[in-house]
């Protein structure tokens, strides 16, 4: 099959020349006259390269450029420029064109990059296809793991639009797996040698997020004593995960939409702008549109962010999935805490798949976790599970420490119960009340933390400024500081 290759030029003679000429090297060609038809044309005809001039009528080659990204198929752009226009190339470049060729055109220097663009986009057909057979032989896409419909669904929108720039916005019930979409994501695509930025929203105090996301200039308020980059330049040219992005304050929401939409940003005490290429993913337990309805996140934002939704389903939506998830998270703890684990009976597999599990996966890896320590070799069975697993009342809240790996997979038996019992969960009775739960799990995450506030929000997911709230709630009826 020939390679495709769209010619965008407003000026006849020189796109019928240049169709002429690229067609007498074994492409298959069409032309378009200005921006606007060039984007109706790549979404109907489906090119793997686009030539376009800079200069154009209606939509120029910018702007082009900037709606391609939004595409699912990924296309490789070549911008032609007028002598003196170099800077609008580079600009280009950065924005995620592919290459440039100054007009007039020489044609050796098009021919090489036309053979350089074919040849990238053979090898990301060839990682796609990679990436499918991984998925129909062993149910897994990167980090994630399920043969179950609903995985496939997530899977097959996954490999669909990793290898575009186009924001995506993931969703699902806290533990389901939404960091590991956005590691697939960035994996599957041509970014995967870059970085990787994770950050939750709800973490980062509300005075702190715009200097943690966007950076800050020396001196910019007090304490800022030497230049810092933010997270979308740490994930130049990578991938950025925007996670709790419903906890984002207003005004910092405005800010991000202008990044997302200039590719620009401006450090907090910066007069000047920096130009940023970061594909950015963003994640929310909460249902986006309610959100927006109740006035906690921009519908403009959310608009920019949702061109593709991935929604990730609870653990019990499709708990066929278990096995396969549980065997990869034994080989992973079977190398983190130094165990033979072989894997699970099907005494045990029953009573896992039979279970409701509130925490969905995270929930899973904590009880596999444990499991894992508990057994340290042979077959997990039932009495590797916490005590009253799966009863009615049973409701463990599993808090992670700041203890280390080695340090757990040194203990055995009733020293590793203690450690997991009284360090590493909450448990909560029956006709315990909800505010008296999240009472407790507030203050024994704050003491797993040696009374680090921030790092404690982090864990529970809510943001500091609602755990000081709660703090001083609890310290009206109790000492706690």
């Amino acid at each position: 099959m020939l390679e495709r290759v769209l010619i965008v030029e407003d000026e006849i003679h020189a796109r019928t020349g240049l169709t002429e000429l690229i067609e007498s090297w074994g492409y298959k060609t069409e032309g378009a006259a200005d921006g606007l038809e060039g984007l109706e044309k790549a979404v109907s005809w489906s090119p793997s390269i686009i030539v376009t001039d800079l200069k154009m009528p209606r939509m120029d080659g910018m702007e082009l450029l900037n709606r391609l990204a939004d595409l699912p198929n990924h296309m490789a752009v070549v911008m032609m420029t007028a002598q003196g226009s170099i800077e609008s190339a580079v600009e280009a470049m950065r924005r995620g064109a592919y290459d440039y060729v100054p007009k007039p055109v020489d044609p050796l220097r098009l021919r090489t990059i036309l053979q350089n663009a074919s040849r990238q986009h053979a090898d990301s057909q060839e990682d796609r296809e990679g990436a499918r057979r991984q998925r129909r032989e062993t149910g897994m896409l990167g980090p994630l793991v399920g043969r179950s419909e609903k995985m496939k669904a997530v899977f097959s929108l996954i490999e669909k639009i990793a290898a575009s720039n186009v924001s995506v916005l993931v969703t699902g019930e806290s533990g389901t797996g939404k960091e590991l979409v956005a590691r697939a994501l960035h994996e599957l695509s041509s970014r995967h040698n870059k970085p990787f930025v994770a950050v939750n929203c709800a973490a980062i105090p509300e005075t702190l997020i715009e200097s943690e996301i966007f950076g800050h200039e020396k001196g910019a308020f007090t304490g800022a004593v030497e230049r810092r980059p933010g997270c979308f330049e740490l994930a130049e040219e990578g991938t950025l995960l925007l996670d709790e992005i419903g906890e984002m304050p207003a005004a910092t929401q405005a800010k991000l939409l202008r990044v997302l939409e200039d590719r620009k940003l401006r450090r907090l005490g910066s007069k000047a702008e920096t130009p940023v290429d970061v594909r950015v993913v963003a994640a929310t337990n909460k249902d986006p549109e309610q959100a927006v309805a109740a006035g906690e996140m921009r519908g403009d934002l959310y608009y920019r962010l949702n061109v593709f939704n991935i929604q990730m389903p609870p653990l019990r939506e499709h708990v066929e999935d278990i096995a396969p998830i549980a065997q990869k998270m034994i080989i992973d703890m079977n190398e983190r805490h130094n165990c033979s684990v072989t894997g699970i009976s099907d005494n045990l597999l029953k009573k896992l798949m039979s279970y409701s599990w509130p925490g969905n996966v995270r929930e899973l890896r904590n009880t596999i976790e444990r499991a894992t320590i508990m057994a340290g070799t042979g077959m997990l069975d039932v009495d590797d599970l916490p005590p009253q697993f799966g009863e009615p009342g049973f409701a463990p809240i599993t808090v992670r420490t700041g203890r280390s790996a080695e340090a757990a997979s040194d203990v055995r038996s009733s020293e590793v119960e203690r450690y997991l019992e009284d360090q590493n969960t909450v448990r909560v009775e029956v006709g315990t009340t909800v505010d008296e739960a999240e009472r407790q799990l507030i203050l024994k995450t704050l003491t797993s933390t040696h009374n680090n506030k921030t790092k404690a929000a982090e864990i529970l997911g809510i943001s500091s400024k609602t755990l000081q709230n709660k703090l001083k709630e609890y310290s009206n009826s109790s000492s706690v500081d």
